[in-house]
């Protein structure tokens, strides 16, 4: 399109165009990604795996048969007695250490003898739900209603509650599925890899060039097989037709692979599936032979790149997709550009909860039909006069036990694929707000943390946007555990047939049609939906311009992308699930955003949501691949017409949530803010407006936490500012005797006096009266008495009439805080003597003594009777803590000063620290040194300080106000000495 330069002019600045941010995180929330993972499991996923798996069917009795017509999983609840249920809350699960979990119903069909049975609502298990997922209590309530659940309005969710503790599937990083990748071997050789996966199939194809010719490699295969012999198997006899479906021009690389056919004597389709079958290893445990040639042809049908459908073993589009992965081979030996890079982040995936939790599911659910089906043929033949129940048979055990231990351990193991993990579940840490939160967003890489490789550890031009390039751990998991950026959206899967259907009619011609000469004719491209060849057209530029446009019209599921890849001649359509995505505002050719000032004051006014600028063609979601095929300005300035094809929606949203609270980062060295990102996660603060009604295992509470004086968007996006960690301090930059080195910090007596820095520790201490199977039970006695006095002896002196220690109690060392007792003999047979009791007392252990702040008197899951007691112990800050301020600027208070020692300006004001200055030309943090200028101006105004990442308050504003003041443009002041009273110039 050619577009007249002399009507443009520049774009101006959209104002407040970052509330769209706002509004996006309203709708979808950080941890919206885990949210609607799960919730696809649980609505669609989970059905789809039960149709899979329908039918048990018995070796001894074909007349019996057991059907699943449906599957459906409840709302939470406990089972307080035999037969009694109710609804449950998040908050009673934590304080009673239960699982926040649903029931698993089925209506199955089945044969009673010879009666045909239909049963609905049977449970056969119970699944962990999800926090604020659809099946979860909290989803649709108002902050009020949450309140009154005892729930913090501010917890994001995402995470389950397993025996009372809050538990996190981490998300996995993995290679892209159904893609060809070609590389370079460790040996050198060039080798295209296909890691296929379906629901019924995972297997890893590899087509490897070696000696000058192509082999197929596959576990399946005990040695390499000519990939000619594999082609003749396929069907494909005539070495003229396949050489054609190659590309006819590269006939020289094929020439010493046509031949090796030759050497080996395989020239007919028989022939070749002869010689494929003598080199397929033997299944072990086969319970019916089949020969060597229905081997092969199975092998080639489902195993081998198992994820291109073959029916009535027609082997064409198998064939085609063969050929294209030679293709690529040749053409990346003649160009190494056309290597494809297995660290680009278009080649990754993302596994979240939904899909770990599917492929457990599947396993158990698989091994549960397997134990009914040995149950039906063990019992069928031994009882002919009763009639056998299967329903009887059904263990709910099975299936509850397996989510539940997975999830607890993070330990996934599925013996059909060979799959071992560990460490996929995390305890979510409750450090503070923002370490929950930043746990949520955080990406788990499988890569050995231990290798010294810098490919997988580097930052990816390709993360632009999607990852935070800030907020990575030091040390050897560096660049391998990774954090989302701030608008970052994980896809779900979508149908495919919808979108086959969709390209066939715009354009597309069905792969089929063809014999495969087409393949690698000039200015034919191929098009692969979610990695199968779909078709091939000769107007490639049409079809991804009528694609786009039925996307932005609402005709195509927004989440789908389409791209071209010029070097391989291809478009590509991705609709499955784990591609990392964002959204971007639209920009017309002329080079105007299709969003304006107008639409930003609907949004304000509440007229608008963020949905509806993506239903009207305004906004749309580009993956990693798709962005790489667009233009994308950072702001207004950027748009450049004719070129640009998106803006950004505001700039400070590539930073992810830790790194979005440091205040101007753009002004500090890098590293810098890497080390405030894992600092700040360790700030004592609030973690959530219920943590008084909590009783966590460890839990820090700043006594008087402060909204920062400097802010940014992202503070306010993430509620950081109504649950705040730190404080705001008064600061002086100089020298101040010998104890300042090395980053310590000389501190003012009087403000800690005054509650500066003080924390409140609070631990648990746990009893469980259990029962025995020999009718006897702990006890728990009354506190033991002085003779003399009648008063408790001293290790008894906390401990209320009922043995259980008082709420409000000091508790020293070796003190009791339950006086239980439990039975000598607990496992023999019930006798009639009183049984005999030991005594077993909690009792506290540690140097400095607390106070009980709660007790609570509950039972578990196994109905026995559960005693928590929360003790609390005040700190104040000493010789040796460690303070930090939000730029990696953390040092240990070296000395504490008494106030009249303290050096004081003309007001009369000290300074709460003074930090040394030396602290600043190595590190180069600017960013605290405009900081401090705007937290001094704000004071003075009466007013919050802007300090977003490529934006904010400019300094010169700054310095006018402070001017306006009376103080010195750059912050400076003059101080007297506490000691001499001299002024220290």
């Amino acid at each position: 399109m050619v577009v007249d330069k002399s009507k443009l002019k520049d774009n101006p600045e959209i104002k407040d165009k970052w509330k769209l941010v706002l509004s996006f995180l309203k709708e979808k929330g950080l941890v919206k990604p885990h949210i609607d993972s799960f919730d696809y499991f649980i609505n669609v996923e989970i059905k789809k795996l039960m149709q899979a798996n329908a039918s048990v069917y018995s070796d001894v009795d074909p007349l019996f048969y057991l059907k699943y017509l449906d599957i459906h999983v409840g709302k939470p609840e406990i089972e307080e007695s035999f037969n009694y249920t109710r609804q449950t809350t998040p908050h009673e699960c934590r304080l009673r250490d239960l699982t926040y979990s649903a029931p698993i119903t089925v209506d199955i069909e089945y044969t009673r003898g010879s009666q045909r049975v239909v049963r609905s609502d049977l449970v056969i298990g119970r699944m962990p739900i999800m926090l604020q997922s659809s099946k979860c209590v909290l989803r649709g309530k108002t902050e009020f209603e949450k309140s009154k659940m005892n729930e913090c309005p501010n917890d994001p969710g995402g995470y389950f509650i397993i025996k009372g503790t809050e538990k996190v599937i981490l998300i996995q990083e993995q290679m892209s599925r159904n893609r060809i990748l070609v590389e370079n071997d460790s040996k050198g050789n060039i080798v295209a890899t296909v890691n296929s996966s379906t629901h019924e199939k995972k297997s890893k194809t590899n087509v490897l060039h070696k000696k000058g010719q192509y082999w197929l490699t596959h576990n399946a295969l005990t040695e390499d097989i000519p990939i000619m012999v594999a082609f003749k198997a396929m069907g494909y006899t005539s070495d003229q037709e396949i050489v054609q479906m190659i590309g006819a021009e590269n006939i020289e690389q094929l020439g010493a692979s046509i031949l090796e056919t030759t050497g080996l004597n395989v020239y007919t389709q028989t022939q070749a599936l002869a010689h494929l079958g003598k080199k397929l290893r033997q299944k072990r445990f086969q319970s019916y032979k089949k020969t060597p040639l229905d081997d092969a042809r199975d092998f080639l049908s489902s195993t081998c790149i198992a994820h291109i459908p073959v029916l009535n073993m027609r082997f064409k589009q198998k064939a085609m997709y063969l050929a294209v992965m030679i293709r690529r081979m040749i053409l990346a030996q003649s160009d190494p550009d056309l290597m494809d890079d297995r660290d680009y982040y278009g080649n990754k995936r993302l596994e979240l909860a939904g899909s770990l939790l599917s492929l457990m599911f599947e396993d158990v659910f698989k091994r549960f039909n397997s134990e009914l089906k040995v149950i039906a043929d063990k019992i069928i033949p031994k009882n002919k006069a009763a009639q056998f129940d299967i329903v009887n048979h059904m263990r709910q055990d099975t299936i509850t036990n397996a989510l539940t231990n997975a999830i607890q351990t993070g330990n996934w193991t599925i013996r059909r694929f060979k799959m071992e993990r560990q460490g996929v579940t995390q305890v979510l840490s409750r450090l503070s707000y923002i370490s929950s939160l930043g746990m949520m967003t955080r990406i788990n890489s499988q890569f050995e943390k231990t290798r010294k490789v810098s490919g997988p550890r580097s930052l990816q031009g390709s993360q632009w946007g999607m990852l935070c390039p800030s907020d990575t751990p030091e040390g050897e998991a560096c660049g391998l555990v990774k954090n989302l950026a701030l608008m970052t959206h994980i896809t779900t899967e979508n149908d495919e047939k919808n979108m086959l259907k969709i390209m066939y009619n715009i354009g597309i011609e069905h792969i089929a049609l063809f014999n495969g000469e087409e393949l690698s004719s000039p200015g034919v491209y191929l098009v692969f939906v979610n990695g199968i060849l779909a078709g091939i057209t000769c107007h490639h530029r049409e079809v991804m311009s009528v694609f786009r446009m039925l996307r932005r019209r609402g005709r195509i599921p927004y989440l789908v992308s389409i791209y071209m890849n010029e070097k391989h001649r291809s478009i590509y359509v991705s609709a499955d699930g784990g591609r990392l995505c964002r959204p971007y505002i639209i920009v017309s050719p002329e080079g105007v955003p299709l969003i304006s000032a107008s639409d930003v004051a609907d949004l304000e006014a509440g007229f608008k949501r963020f949905d509806d600028f993506l239903y009207e063609g305004k906004v749309e979601y580009l993956d990693v691949n798709e962005g790489n095929d667009s233009h994308i300005a950072v702001d207004e300035r950027g748009i450049r017409p004719g070129v640009s094809t998106h803006l950004e929606i505001a700039a400070f949203t590539l930073l992810g949530v830790c790194a979005g609270l440091v205040p101007y980062p753009h002004h500090n060295q890098a590293p810098r803010n890497t080390y405030q990102c894992a600092m700040g996660k360790q700030a004592m603060g609030c973690i959530g407006y219920n943590q008084q009604n909590r009783i966590d295992t460890l839990m820090y509470n700043l006594v008087y936490a402060q909204r920062p004086m400097v802010e940014s968007k992202t503070i306010r996006i993430t509620n950081f500012h109504k649950l705040p960690a730190g404080q705001n301090a008064t600061i002086a930059v100089m020298s101040y005797s010998g104890y300042d080195i090395e980053d310590a910090l000389i501190m003012n007596k009087a403000s800690l006096d005054r509650g500066f820095g003080r924390c409140l520790v609070y631990r648990n201490s746990k009893c469980v009266l259990k029962q025995y199977p020999n009718q006897t039970h702990d006890r728990i006695l009354g506190p033991l008495l002085e003779a003399e006095t009648r008063k408790p002896v001293y290790r008894h002196r906390a401990l209320d009439t009922d043995g259980i220690v008082a709420a409000g109690e000091q508790i020293c060392e070796r003190q009791v805080l339950v006086n239980k007792s439990m039975p000598t003999i607990s496992v023999s047979a019930i006798s009639l003597a009183a049984p005999e009791y030991k005594e077993v007392p909690v009792s506290y252990k540690g140097n400095v003594p607390s106070y009980i702040e709660r007790v609570l008197v509950s039972s578990n899951s196994d109905d026995a009777f559960l005693i928590k007691m929360l003790l609390r112990q005040t700190r104040r800050p000493e010789i040796g803590d460690k303070f930090s301020s939000r730029h990696g600027q953390k040092g240990v208070i070296g000395l504490i000063v008494e106030q009249e020692d303290m050096p004081f300006n003309e007001s009369g004001i000290c300074p709460d620290i003074i930090m040394n200055p030396h602290g600043y030309p190595s590190r180069m943090t600017v960013g605290k040194l405009i900081e401090l200028l705007a937290g001094k101006a704000g004071l003075m105004e009466g007013n919050y300080k802007e300090g977003t990442a490529f934006g904010g308050t400019q300094v010169k504003d700054v310095q006018e106000e402070l001017i306006r003041h009376g103080y010195n443009y750059q912050g400076k002041d003059v101080f007297y000495s506490g000691i001499t009273g001299e002024a220290l110039v």
